[in-house]
């Protein structure tokens, strides 16, 4: 997010106080809030969608719109607002996990994976997004594509992210 006085130069302001009220009406709103070290994040980014009940992906059948909840794709994406970013997937060696070429990864940085888990991870100073594996005290990292071999580190592997979902634009 843009400093107070970043903020006046992009929006063409005379002083900061008015960039100080427009802050301040965007946090009352709900859009911004300020972390532990008063630095300005973005809140609810998009707007309430209605859950309108579900849909079956199997043999048709009677469906009737009824209006079941609400919810912000903030809050059903994202636990951790600090910590998480999004990646856009180069490759398609995770393509039968559902991730292919194009596809936007929302991730957490986190350096503790359980097994399975699908993970950002720097291994022998290259990044690559694979399933992490541990089996016994070996760890290695698993391709979704047969095409590809699984990694085993010659030198070093460092988890920087776990992925927690996946946002395809058709």
């Amino acid at each position: 997010m843009p400093s107070y006085s970043e903020a006046m130069d992009l929006l063409n302001f005379k002083s900061k106080n008015s960039v100080f009220k427009l802050v301040a009406k965007l946090e009352k709103e709900g859009f911004l809030a300020k972390d532990e070290k008063g630095k300005l994040i973005p809140k609810n980014m998009f707007f309430n969608l209605k859950i309108l009940g579900s849909v079956e992906a199997g043999f048709p059948s009677p469906a009737e719109e009824e209006l079941s909840d609400t919810i912000t794709l903030d809050e059903y994406l994202i636990e951790n607002k600090e910590a998480t970013f999004i990646l856009k997937v180069s490759g398609d060696s995770m393509k039968n996990a559902g991730i292919i070429q194009g596809d936007m990864v929302i991730v957490e940085r986190k350096t503790n994976p359980k097994n399975g888990d699908i993970v950002i991870a720097e291994v022998d100073n290259e990044w690559t997004i694979k399933y992490f594996r541990k089996i016994g005290n070996k760890v290695f990292l698993e391709p979704a594509n047969k095409k590809y071999k699984s990694i085993y580190p010659k030198e070093e592997l460092k988890i920087t992210a776990i992925v927690k979902a996946v946002v395809r634009k058709y």
